[in-house]
């Protein structure tokens, strides 16, 4: 039985929104003499469950009462939504913040990647970085010197390596970071969303080189993503947080699945809140969408084959010139499937004054049945981005054709698309 390398034993991260300390004096000598008296805080019984959409107490706790295990050579996937307590508990376990209460036990040297650059001194070239980021870890000289090129080579960063990495693109940053988390001798790798800012070639050969670590190195690797593909294909267990707890904890499929199944977006937003936007430059801003057939009212499911209507309307805050749409699928594992982009003239080249406008969109459908989202964006001809919204809306391919009462067999879905497909005999 593989050893246990990670104990985390009723871990809590209690934050206060707003101003750091207890607000009045008062309030700080009398949290400093119950700590003194080996008294629990006072103002922690005031912390309430981590939720955004409701207004309450001023303390919230980001993390409350997390337990678990991890094995050596174990690959686990931490997923849950936005604030879920994902980055505290990194963060708690890389040593970078302090649990509030409980504790954790790790075995061998922890390198984490939170963030782009986690360790990184800008003004130190990429060289320069490697040896500390190795010192850190306790590693010597000649163990790093060992690395060194198998870092750069993995990296891809060999004619910049001298440069200082403040002058490196973020997806350089992450990949000489990545490069130097996997290759330098620690026992436990954490990675944070970070390989999102890679191109699609990295992320496969960062996916790639954490299988290899923990299958044949031995290294434990905790892996927090967005992406459920990346983390299906690579992890072994799973773990969802929800409002700072675990919710559930097990194998990966049945975890992702229970996480995809749980909050399907909605399939029609009459009125989209501004604090919705992922990104809005006040130019412009997505008011309502609708998906639904051209064949059906339907606004909760679309035939299979049948073609996507997506309306929508904007409102236009100034003169906008030059501008364009785009509408990507994303499958419910968070794959963008494919992008639209509005190119005709009567769109990317009108100009708007200020007002609200709806557009339509027609999609022809190839769609596999399942569930898939929509992110929405608006953009000037130059690739400014004035307005974007991210998996805003769902909608469920049926496994029914709008053209018949031909039932599509469900065991037959492989993939998400079923494109048109000739066939013939040649002899």
């Amino acid at each position: 039985m593989a050893e246990t390398v990670i104990e985390i034993h009723n871990l809590s991260k209690l934050y206060r929104l707003g101003q750091v300390g207890s607000g009045t004096l008062r309030n700080d000598l009398h949290r400093w003499w119950q700590l003194a008296r080996g008294k629990e805080d006072p103002f922690l019984r005031l912390g309430q469950e981590n939720r955004r959409d409701q207004k309450g107490s001023e303390f919230v706790w980001a993390l409350k009462d997390v337990s678990f295990e991890v094995k050596q050579g174990e690959v686990l996937g931490i997923i849950g939504k936005n604030g879920a307590g994902k980055s505290t508990l990194l963060k708690i376990l890389s040593r970078v913040t302090s649990p509030t209460t409980g504790y954790f036990k790790a075995k061998g040297r922890i390198a984490s990647l939170l963030e782009v650059g986690t360790g990184f001194h800008p003004e130190l070239s990429g060289r320069d970085n490697i040896f500390l980021n190795g010192a850190i870890l306790g590693m010597t000289k000649n163990e790093i010197k060992r690395k060194f090129d198998a870092i750069v080579d993995f990296a891809g960063v060999e004619r910049y390596i001298d440069t200082p990495v403040k002058r490196y693109s973020s997806g350089m940053y992450v990949r000489l970071a990545f490069a130097v988390a996997a290759y330098l001798e620690s026992e436990i790798l954490i990675v944070d969303e970070v390989l999102a800012v890679g191109d699609a070639d990295f992320q496969a050969k960062c996916l790639g080189k954490m299988r290899d670590v923990s299958t044949n190195d031995g290294k434990t690797v905790l892996l927090v993503s967005h992406n459920m593909a990346s983390i299906k294909s690579l992890c072994q267990r799973g773990i969802l947080l929800h409002n700072g707890l675990i919710e559930k904890e097990g194998f990966v499929l049945d975890i992702v699945d229970h996480y995809l199944n749980s909050g399907e977006k909605p399939t029609m937003l009459e009125a989209i809140p501004d604090d919705i936007h992922m990104y809005a430059s006040g130019i412009l801003y997505f008011r309502s969408i609708i998906v639904k057939s051209i064949h059906t009212d339907n606004l909760n499911a679309i035939p299979f084959e049948s073609p996507i209507a997506i309306e929508f309307e904007i409102e236009v805050n100034q003169l906008l010139q030059n501008f364009f749409f785009d509408i990507k699928l994303v499958s419910r594992e968070g794959v963008e499937l494919s992008i639209s982009q509005s190119n005709w003239s009567s769109i990317k080249h009108v100009s708007l004054e200020k007002g609200k406008y709806r557009f339509n969109a027609e999609i022809e459908n190839q769609l596999q049945p399942g569930f898939y989202y929509i992110t929405l964006g608006a953009h000037l001809s130059n690739g400014a981005t004035i307005a974007y919204l991210e998996n805003i809306i769902s909608f469920e391919v049926l496994y029914i054709s709008y053209e018949s009462d031909f039932d599509y067999n469900q065991n037959w879905k492989h993939g998400y698309f079923r494109p048109t497909t000739k066939w013939r005999q040649l002899t």
